[in-house]
C-alpha cells in the first residue's frame, strides 16, 4: 500500500539496523550459528545461581479489564517496597504514589518526554533512543549537549554537572551508562543529586542496568542508584526510572517504572492516557513475584557473579586483539576503541560489515553519538569506537570472540 507524503521517512536506530542487517543474511533470535555481541538483552534462560525463571500466571478476572494508568496499587507499592529495602533503610520511604508503571523503558521514557519541556541537558555517547525521542518533542524541547572526554570515561565529573546545571531545566544521563559501562556512583552520585536540588534541575536517572555493577574484576557488592541519595521522595527533583528487562532478565514482559515526586508521577500518568493507555494486569500480578524479597536477590546476585565472569573473558581477549577498552564498571557491555586495528577493522562500520561474513553482529559506536535534529554536522567523535556486548550466554559469546579472533588473524 503506498504512502504518498503521509509518512516521514524512520530510520532503523542502532542495534535495530544492526539486527536488520543481520536479517537480510539470515540471522533470526535464538539462531545457534550466529553471535549476537550486538545484543541489548540479557541472557534469559536458567542461569547457574538464580531461581527458576517465572513461567506461568494466573489470570484473574479482574486482569481482564483495563488497569490504572500509572499501574495497579500492589505493583506500585512492590516497586516502592523494592527501593525502600535496597536504599532507603533509615530514610523517609517510597510510597504507592511516588511510583509510576509503564509497559516498559521506552515507554516510560516516552511518557516523560510527552509532558517534559524547556532546556535538556545530556552528553554523548549515550542510549540511542535518547535522539528520535528529543526529536518528538523539540517543540517544547531546547538539548543542551555538555561534552565529555575519555579521560572521564565520557562522563560529566561533578563539579562540570554543578557548573553545567546552572542552565538547565533537567539532564537526562543513563546510569551505569549504555554504552560505556561507566558508573555515576557514591560520592559523585550523591554530589548529582544535590545539585539537582539546589538548582531545581530535574535529574531523569535511566538506571536499567542498576544491578550490572562489578568492582575491579569481580562482582559488586549490590546494585547502585540515585535513589539512595533522595532526601525526600516527595520533593526531590529525581526521577529513576528502571525495569525487570535487564536485571532481572525478562525483557519480554516489558515492564518498567519510574519512581519521583507524586506530583510530576501524577503528571506523567496524565501523559500516558494519550500515549499508552496504561500497563497490562497481567504482567504487573508475575512481575510481583519477580519483585519479592528473596526472588529478587537471589536473581540479581546470580546475574553480577556470572556476567562478571563474561565481562572478564571480553576485556582480556579484545584488549589481546589491539582494541583499547574503556573501564566500566556496569552494563553488559564493553566500550572499546579499534583505531590500532588492521584496515577495515580500524572503524566501527568498517568492523561491524567484516565481522557481520562471520556471522558476529557488534554496534558501530556512532549510533550512540546522540545528535537531536542532526545539528552537529561532520564526522562523530565515535565513528572508531564498537560497543560489544556479553549478554548472550557464556559459550556463544567465546565463540563470537573465536570468530572475531580469527578475523583479526586473517587481515593482519
Amino acid at each position: 500500500m503506498g504512502s504518498g507524503g503521509a509518512f516521514r521517512e524512520v530510520p532503523y536506530m542502532g542495534v535495530i539496523w544492526v539486527v536488520a542487517e543481520a536479517h537480510k543474511r539470515g540471522f533470526w533470535n535464538g539462531n545457534p550459528d550466529w553471535c549476537n555481541l550486538g545484543q541489548g538483552q540479557p541472557e534469559i534462560g536458567e542461569m547457574e545461581g538464580a531461581p527458576e525463571r517465572l513461567r506461568s500466571v494466573v489470570i484473574e478476572p479482574e486482569d481482564q479489564a483495563y488497569g490504572p494508568i500509572n499501574g495497579t496499587d500492589e505493583m506500585r507499592q512492590a516497586v516502592a517496597d523494592h527501593y525502600n529495602r535496597l536504599y532507603r533503610r533509615g530514610k523517609k520511604s517510597y510510597g504507592a504514589s511516588n511510583v509510576g508503571i509503564a509497559q516498559g523503558g521506552r515507554l516510560m521514557l516516552s511518557r516523560i518526554f510527552g509532558a517534559v519541556q524547556g532546556r535538556m541537558g545530556y552528553q554523548v555517547p549515550d542510549y540511542t533512543a535518547y535522539q528520535d525521542m528529543m526529536d518528538y518533542a523539540s517543540n517544547r524541547l531546547e538539548p543542551m549537549l555538555i561534552p565529555t572526554v575519555e579521560e572521564s570515561n565520557f562522563c560529566i565529573p561533578s563539579d562540570e554537572f554543578a557548573n553545567a546545571a546552572k542552565g538547565l531545566d533537567c539532564y537526562l544521563v543513563s546510569n551505569p551508562c549504555n554504552p560505556t559501562g561507566h558508573v555515576i556512583l557514591g560520592d559523585e552520585l550523591a554530589s548529582y543529586c544535590e545539585t539537582a536540588r539546589r538548582e531545581d534541575c530535574t535529574l531523569i536517572m535511566d538506571e536499567f542496568y542498576s544491578h550490572f555493577i562489578y568492582e575491579g574484576d569481580q562482582p559488586g557488592s549490590g546494585p547502585v542508584s540515585s535513589a539512595q541519595y533522595v532526601e525526600d521522595p516527595d520533593t526531590d527533583p529525581i526521577l529513576v526510572i528502571d525495569g525487570l528487562t535487564k536485571s532481572f532478565r525478562y525483557p519480554g514482559w516489558r515492564l518498567g517504572w519510574v519512581l519521583g515526586p507524586p506530583g510530576v508521577i501524577e503528571t506523567l500518568g496524565r501523559a500516558a492516557s494519550a500515549i499508552d493507555g496504561g500497563p497490562s494486569r497481567i504482567v504487573q500480578r508475575i512481575a510481583l513475584r519477580a519483585l519479592e524479597p528473596g526472588y529478587a536477590d537471589q536473581e540479581t546476585s546470580a546475574l553480577r557473579e556470572i556476567f562478571a565472569m563474561k565481562r572478564n573473558m571480553m576485556v582480556e581477549r579484545l584488549t589481546k586483539m589491539g582494541m583499547r577498552c574503556l573501564p566500566g564498571a556496569g552494563t553488559f557491555y564493553v566500550w572499546a576503541c579499534v583505531e590500532e586495528l588492521p584496515e577495515p577493522l580500524n572503524d566501527g562500520m568498517g568492523m561491524f560489515w567484516a565481522a557481520l561474513d562471520r556471522k558476529v553482529m557488534t554496534v558501530p559506536g556512532e549510533f550512540f553519538d546522540v545528535n537531536p535534529g542532526g545539528e552537529r554536522k561532520g564526522e562523530s567523535p565515535f565513528r572508531q569506537w564498537v560497543r560489544f556486548s556479553f549478554g548472550p550466554p557464556m559459550e556463544n559469546v567465546d565463540l563470537g570472540l573465536n570468530r572475531l579472533e580469527n578475523l583479526l588473524m586473517d587481515n593482519s
